[in-house]
């Protein structure tokens, strides 16, 4: 997939992930359209990137705002990728056991907007963006465009506590080869990433330092987290890569629970 003078999205796109995503994509020549909502990071992120990368305020739990965010791109170049790479804002409830230990249930306000954030909103931008890729010129092998979502090990082995999220996750999972299938005779192809566990801003004031002692030694090999520029890497190349379709690869050392 070719990405000279093309657009791509980034949902998440000031994020650990969707920032390096961005840089990568930048690099092979696409101007980027970093969805999120943090503004100041965005819009410095865009400006280094330049070449006519763009910063869109976007809020994921809104389509007209995903909209709009995937109009910017069709208006920028021809949309070639669209990487789902957001998280969203917290549930209602604090923790995500079924029942948690004073007896109670899991609220269905905190299970739904799990599933909103991580997965029905994920398929929103793809739709949007599959739609527009649709109505592009054809590349080599009558390419379009190709979609990237992001899954989680939690989708194949949750723990504890991850219940909403893990159902999420596997929903990316589950629709990855059927999307594929979908869209094939539109010359579109749809992938997912499913990280372990890497060091991004979902780890808020904790130190790297502090979240590879606790979490870094779990990984098998290498022995330490993720560095997020390892998922902009595979990103890029599935970009790339015409014959990658259908399938989640895991980007996870080796880790399993």
């Amino acid at each position: 997939m070719d990405l000279t003078n093309a657009s791509v999205l980034v949902t998440g796109g000031a994020g650990g992930f969707g920032g390096a995503t961005a840089r990568r994509l930048a690099q092979k020549g696409a101007r980027v359209v970093i969805a999120d909502v943090a503004d100041e990071r965005g819009e410095a992120l865009a400006k280094e990137l330049g070449n006519g990368s763009v910063y869109v305020r976007t809020d994921i739990m809104d389509e007209a705002s995903i909209a709009k965010a995937v109009e910017t791109a069709a208006n920028i170049g021809p949309l070639r990728a669209a990487v789902i790479v957001h998280g969203g804002p917290p549930p209602p409830d604090a923790g995500g056991r079924t029942i948690n230990r004073e007896g109670k249930r899991l609220s269905m306000a905190h299970f739904t907007q799990q599933v909103h954030v991580f997965l029905s909103s994920a398929f929103c931008v793809s739709s949007y963006a599959a739609e527009v890729m649709a109505k592009n010129e054809p590349l080599a092998s009558n390419q379009r465009g190709v979609i990237i979502n992001t899954a989680s090990i939690a989708g194949f082995e949750g723990q504890p506590g991850q219940v909403p999220y893990s159902a999420a996750k596997g929903g990316i999972i589950g629709m990855t080869l059927t999307m594929a299938r979908d869209l094939a005779p539109l010359g579109i192809r749809a992938m997912a990433i499913a990280p372990g566990t890497f060091y991004t801003f979902a780890y808020g004031k904790m130190s790297q330092e502090e979240a590879q002692e606790r979490w870094g030694k779990l990984v098998p090999n290498p022995k330490r987290m993720g560095d997020p520029d390892e998922y902009g890497i595979l990103a890029a190349h599935i970009v790339e890569n015409d014959f990658l379709n259908g399938t989640t690869i895991r980007l996870d050392g080796a880790q399993r629970f």
